[in-house]
This record gives C-alpha cells, structure tokens and sequence, in this order.
C-alpha cells in the first residue's frame, strides 16, 4: 500500500549508508551522461564527507533526507559557498550550492519538490541570499526539475583542457 507524501528530515548519522548509495548511484548515472567530467568516488571518501557534515556541530552546511514508507528515498545537500576575496569584483552574498538526488523509483512522487522546498527553508533560516545547482547541460529531467522549481541559468561555465 503507498503511504502518504514524503517526510523530510534532517539527517543524522545513521543515515549514512543510505545517503552512500544514494550519492554512488547518482554517480554511476552521471557517468553515463558524461564520462569526461564524471566519477564514481571512492565510498570510503563519501563515508567520510557525510560523517564530517553530519557530525558539523556549527551547522554550516544540511543534509536533509526524505522518507517514504520508513525508507530514504532522496536527500539534498545544501553545502556553503566561501564568499569572494575582498579583491574581486564579485559582491559577497552569503549562498550556497545544492545537490538533490531521487531514487528512480521514487522520481515523479514529489520526493524532489518536498526536498528543495526543505532546503529552501533551511536557507532562509540560515541567512543565505541564493541557492545554485550544477546542472550538465544533458541532463534534461533535472534541468526541467529545476526550472519548474524557479531555477534559472545563471552565466556560463566556460572550460578549456591544458596542454599538457
């Protein structure tokens, strides 16, 4: 039987394992999308990342996971932005960049929506002017996502290999 909408929450510890599968599996899809720019990370390295921000008593950066039927099925991480030395020309607005991952069984049930207006208000809460999210310009579900959530393109991101 399918319970109701999605429970967003904010992460804890035991939440790790979870929060691994779900960054290594948004990996592998990524590595499909674009194996130039894309890589399976270590999961020693992400059990690491996700111990060091949940076990963050300043609260700098959030990890909000959501549930449905008792299992976390999506999570975003809304991870600070350094503001801008004093020598550039960028103005320095407190911001930070997030990453929300859905299982696929769970894409289209709200679970994305619930999750960013959770770090919205987590945002706010925490004084912070704008949220960004890397997109790959090929990946057409999320950048519909966004969009439809009020996200914009902001700049281009113009790259170059080095000889060498």
């Amino acid at each position: 039987m399918q319970g109701t909408g999605p429970a967003v929450r904010a992460a804890s510890l035991a939440d790790v394992p979870a929060l691994v599968a779900l960054r290594l599996a948004n990996a592998e899809a990524h590595l499909a999308l674009d194996p130039d720019v894309y890589r399976l990370p270590r999961r020693t390295a992400v059990i690491a990342h996700f111990t060091a921000v949940l076990s963050d008593a300043t609260c700098r950066d959030a990890v909000l996971v959501a549930e449905q039927d008792g299992q976390v099925v999506g999570m975003v991480e809304v991870l600070r932005q350094p503001e801008p030395p004093a020598h550039q020309i960028l103005r320095p607005e407190p911001s930070a960049q997030i990453h929300t991952v859905v299982l696929g069984e769970a894409r289209g049930s709200g679970v994305g929506s619930a999750l960013l207006v959770a770090a919205n208000r987590w945002a706010a809460e925490h004084g912070l002017s704008y949220l960004s999210a890397g997109i790959h310009h090929r990946n057409a579900s999320a950048v519909r996502f966004y969009r439809r959530h009020g996200y914009a393109p902001s700049g281009t991101s113009w790259v170059r290999r080095s000889a060498g």
